[in-house]
Order: structure tokens, then C-alpha cells, then sequence
């Protein structure tokens, strides 16, 4: 499909003109000189202030926060739509060591937070004035005991430039090169990481398989540098949990997304439980495809005789329909991504893989990065990032330190979004071969978005303790990762040979420590959620848009209480198990 490019890059002039603006430089310099003032004005005072003192301080303290992400932001904007560009990397890393230096300056804030004994901090908690960051102030002191005095604080920060900070850049910077050459059609040609992935929708099951071979072949060709970086990250948080005196890789996550470690376990154990759901799906989509055995290669395959396109309008146009229909707010705020530009849509040379939506501040408008390829996957994803746009959108009524949603609920708006597609598509399609593909498209997504990200966080929890023993081979990664594969997977599928190195791209295991069980999390939550919605319809719609607009000001508990969600029932997360079986059985009986 062809496309007029320039409309479907996104518009970053309205936060600043270019990267070489006098405005850009002009911000670098007045958040550093603002941040030197605020550590001027506060150093050493904070366990002398009151309610009112405090609540001024905070005020400038968020005030400051502000100003600091906007140019960081704007570069990884820049940065993800062209990493190649040479004025790009010069304002990325810029901004990584300006970042780093504002946290260094800043960090002091919260240490003396931390440090304030347990009865002057109750009595300021108490004070109606600060009641808007009585969350934010209970947070942070829950990392008290694994705090280090200010100047070792600095030194890891600072330090951290030239040691994980580097080697995820180096990730970034290396995926991103990458340049696949493959056979299609009888023509070699050179694609993108995204059109490969593209083609795991194809109708054709080679072209599928040697689409995953070559894009992971071609990580295995750095595997030296890659094993490097996996190593180097998890050795780093080794350090930090035995200096922090942590006691399980996953605890310091645990403790920032206010969840218990037994909620966590709870959650794995009982998706493990479920793997022979995931296994008896792929045994029927065997049959579907009238193959003896799933391959890992196949399944994403459409089920239908013709592999169906979408052009981008058509697609978002899809999309809006979706949630103008749960409410026409939330379609206009949608609308609004694509009429501002606030899109970057198509793959490219040099273009970050994958899709996210970046949320800044409460004063400055998300924006949403794609790799639109044309499959129902991709329209999905719209329906996904935009989620996050319309949580972040909504969210935009709380204060920056109550913006970001806790990990857990970051994933609520986007996987429920790509409910409401689902549902819109299934009771306006009248083809009954394009009602079980939808069925299959759904349930594999939410395979993909439970299953598999257990498995992601059971890989990854064993790569970080064994690390704790010694260096990890990449021999010894592919074999981890393929055996936490083969239990989910069981006799069900076979994996190609190439996807022992399926651990090598994953971005989550470098750029932030266990994020991938929030995805679990989130889909099994919205599960829950969306069966509500189905059973009290529009009276629903208030206590969700409640949950998004709370942004992080509560924790996830507290969040989802009102709409009737209890997250340490026993049974809590089987009951999304069981709406998945649900639509299985329901696939069936189309059958």
C-alpha cells in the first residue's frame, strides 16, 4: 500500500521548533538553573517544614519536573522516529546526561522526604493541604530501607551513564540498524524488522517461517553484543538489590507498583495453571489451518482463504468508530491524534520496532509512535496505543507527581480499548469465516498478553538470579528461554530452531525490570472489567473513566475498589482465565 508519508509522520513543532531551536537550548538551560535553585532553597531544610511549607515545596518540586521532562521527552521523540539521524543521537545523549544530572541534583528531595521520623511525617500526612500527595509521599517512603545516604545516591546515578544507561542505548541503537534480506516472490529484497513481523499474518506458512528465521537470525549474528548488554543489565541490578539489600530480583518492581510479592506469585502460578488453555487453542487453530501441528511461526496465521488488508484510514476510522461507541468523548479526544498529527505511523530505516504511546505531562498533549503494516494486528494496536493516549489525556487532571499510572494499571485503558474494537467488529461483521477469524485474532492476543508475558517474566526472573552465580553464556540465555517456552507451549506447537534467540530482542528486559507482568496483570483485570461493562452497560462507563482519570494518585488497589474489583481474592485472576475459555468455546461452536 502506498501512502502520502508526510501525513503520517507525527508534528513535533508544537513543543519545539527543531533540535537546533534557540527554544530547546533555552529550556535545557532554565530547568538546570531552576533545579540548582530548588536544591539551593530546600537542601537540609525539608525535616524543618510544615504542612504549608511542605505543600510549596512540592508545588515547585512538580513545577520543576515539568520543565525537565519536556526536552527529554522531545528527544526521544526525535530519537525513536530516526535513530540514524546524527543530530538525533547528539540531542539523545544530551538529554541522557542532562536527565541524569537533574536526578542528581534533585534526588535530595526525596531522601529527606524518607528520612523524616514516623510522627512528624503521620502529622503532615494528616493535613487536609497536602491531601493530594499524601499517595505520592506514602510511596516514596516505602523505599526508606533500601535508600542509600545522598552522596552514594549520586555516585550510582552518575555512574549509571556509562553503565546500564549506555548498554541500553547500545540496544536501542544496534536494533534499530538492523537491515533483514529475504526471498520473497523470487526476489531477495531488504525489509524492516516490522514488515517481517508483518508477515506472521501471511497465508503462507513458508513465508511466515522464514520471515521469524531471518529476523532472528539476524540477532543471533550479534549475538556477542547482545549476550554482552543482557549480561551487563542484569548484573548492574544484581549489584544494586545486594547494595540496596533487596532480597529477590523482583521486589524492588513489587515495592514501586505497590503490589505484594504473594499477589505477583499468585497471578504466575495461576496463569501456569492455565497454560493447558493456551495449548488446547493451539491444537484447534491446527485444525483451522489443516496442519498436523502448530508451528511457533504459525500462530498468527489467518485462518481465512484470503489474508485481509487495511489501509491506515480505513483502520482508523475502525478504531474511533470503536470508541465513539462506548462514548462519543472518547472518539473526539481520539480524532484528535490524527488531526494534530501526534502520529508517526509507517516503519522505516532507522525507525524504533513496535508501537508505544509517550504520555509527558499534565500540560502537554501524548503521542503515539506505530509501525502500520496493514493486518487486523495493526489495527489492534491503534485501538492499543490510543488507550494509552486516552488514559493519559484523562489523567491530565491530576498534578505531575500523580500523573503516571502505577505499572500495573498502565496497560488498563489499552487492553480494554482493544476490547471495544473486538466487540465493534464481531456485531457488525455478517461473514461467519470473518466472525472466527476475529474470535482467533482476539483470543491470540490475549494469549500473547497473559501467557506469554508470564513467560517473559519467568525467563526473566531465572536469567537474573542465575546471573547471580556468573556470567550467562548465550547458549545458556537461548536455553532458558527456550525451556520456559516449551512449558507453555507443551506438545501444542513446535518452535523453530531460530527462536532460541527470541530472548534478544525483547526491549522490556532492558529498559525497565520486570515491566512484562503488568501485562498479565492488566489484561486479566480488564477481563474483569469489560464483563462488568457488558452486564451494566453505561453505568459502567463512569467508574472506568473514574479508574483512568485517577492517573497514579491511588494505589492499584484503591484504584480499581470502586469498580467492585478485589485484587487479593483468591479466585481474582482465574476469572479472566475463564472468560478466555469462554470465547474459546464460543470459537467452537462457530465450528
Amino acid at each position: 500500500m502506498e501512502y502520502d508519508v508526510t501525513k503520517l509522520l507525527w508534528d513535533t513543532t508544537p513543543l519545539y521548533p527543531s533540535p537546533s531551536s534557540a527554544e530547546l537550548a533555552q529550556e535545557f538551560e532554565l530547568a538546570g538553573a531552576r533545579a540548582k535553585d530548588f536544591r539551593e532553597r530546600y537542601l537540609e531544610t525539608v525535616v524543618s517544614l510544615d504542612a504549608t511549607g511542605l505543600l510549596q515545596a512540592l508545588q515547585a518540586y512538580e513545577s520543576l519536573q515539568e520543565l525537565i521532562v519536556k526536552p527529554q521527552m522531545y528527544a526521544q521523540l526525535l530519537f525513536s522516529a530516526d535513530s540514524g539521524d546524527d543530530l538525533n543521537k547528539s540531542l539523545m545523549q544530551k538529554s541522557a546526561e542532562f536527565g541524569n544530572l537533574m536526578a542528581r541534583e534533585l534526588l535530595f528531595f526525596d531522601l529527606e522526604l524518607m528520612a523524616l521520623a514516623d510522627e512528624p511525617f503521620q502529622s503532615l500526612l494528616a493535613d487536609t493541604g497536602l491531601a493530594n500527595y499524601r499517595h505520592y509521599l506514602t510511596s516514596i517512603r516505602k523505599f526508606r530501607p533500601h535508600t542509600l545516604p545522598e552522596r552514594e545516591e549520586r555516585l550510582l546515578k552518575q555512574k549509571g551513564l556509562t553503565g546500564a544507561e549506555a548498554f541500553s542505548r547500545l540496544f536501542d541503537e544496534l536494533s534499530a540498524s538492523f537491515r533483514y534480506k529475504m526471498e520473497l516472490a523470487g526476489e531477495e529484497r531488504e525489509f524492516s524488522g516490522e514488515e517481517l513481523w508483518g508477515m506472521l499474518h501471511h497465508t503462507d506458512g513458508e513465508v511466515r517461517e522464514r520471515a521469524f528465521a531471518t529476523f532472528l537470525r539476524r540477532h543471533e549474528e550479534e549475538g556477542i553484543v547482545l549476550s554482552a548488554v543482557f549480561n551487563n543489565i542484569a548484573l548492574d541490578h544484581g549489584q544494586e538489590l545486594e547494595l540496596r539489600g533487596y532480597q529477590s530480583p523482583m521486589q524492588p518492581t513489587n515495592l514501586g507498583n505497590e503490589l505484594d510479592a504473594s499477589v505477583v506469585e499468585n497471578l504466575m502460578q495461576v496463569s501456569e495453571a492455565n497454560y493447558p488453555l493456551a495449548q488446547h487453542y493451539f491444537r484447534l487453530k491446527a485444525r483451522l489451518l489443516r496442519v498436523p501441528q502448530l508451528k511457533n511461526s504459525d500462530i498468527y496465521a489467518p485462518v481465512g482463504e484470503v489474508e485481509r488488508q487495511y489501509t491506515f484510514d480505513e483502520a482508523k476510522e475502525l478504531v474511533l468508530a470503536a470508541y465513539g461507541e462506548f462514548k462519543p468523548e472518547f472518539r473526539e479526544l481520539a480524532a484528535a491524534f490524527f488531526s494534530e498529527r501526534r502520529i508517526d505511523a509507517l516503519p522505516r530505516p532507522g525507525k524504533g520496532g513496535g508501537a508505544y504511546c509517550m504520555g509527558m505531562t499534565p500540560s502537554l498533549p501524548p503521542y503515539l509512535l506505530l509501525n502500520f503494516t496493514g493486518n487486523l494486528r495493526d489495527v489492534a494496536t491503534i485501538a492499543h496505543e490510543l488507550g494509552h493516549g486516552l488514559h493519559f489525556l484523562l489523567a491530565q487532571r491530576q498534578s505531575m507527581l500523580n500523573y503516571h499510572a502505577p505499572l500495573p494499571l498502565a496497560e488498563t485503558a489499552s487492553v480494554f480499548g482493544e476490547m471495544l474494537l473486538t466487540r465493534y467488529l464481531l456485531e457488525r461483521e455478517p461473514d461467519k469465516s470473518v466472525k472466527i477469524a476475529l474470535l482467533c485474532a482476539k483470543i491470540e492476543d490475549i494469549i500473547a498478553t497473559t501467557f506469554r508475558q508470564n513467560v517473559l517474566t519467568r525467563f526473566e526472573e531465572r536469567m537474573h538470579r542465575e546471573r547471580q552465580a556468573g556470567l550467562l553464556t548465550s547458549s545458556r540465555l537461548c536455553q532458558l528461554w527456550w525451556e520456559e517456552n516449551g512449558r507453555l507451549y507443551g506438545d501444542s506447537v513446535t518452535m523453530i530452531e531460530p527462536y532460541r534467540w527470541g530472548w534478544s530482542y525483547i526491549s522490556h528486559f532492558i529498559h525497565s525490570r520486570f515491566y512484562c507482568y503488568s501485562y498479565t496483570f492488566a489484561e486479566l483485570l480488564v477481563l474483569s472489567l469489560y464483563q462488568k461493562y457488558l452486564e451494566e452497560g453505561k453505568a459502567f462507563i463512569p467508574r472506568y473513566e473514574a479508574i483512568l482519570a485517577s492517573g497514579g494518585s491511588q494505589s492499584p488497589s484503591d484504584t480499581v475498589g470502586p469498580a467492585g474489583i478485589d485484587l487479593h481474592a483468591p479466585d481474582f485472576w482465574q476469572k479472566g482465565y475463564d472468560f478466555l475459555r469462554d470465547l474459546i468455546e464460543e470459537l467452537e461452536r462457530l465450528l
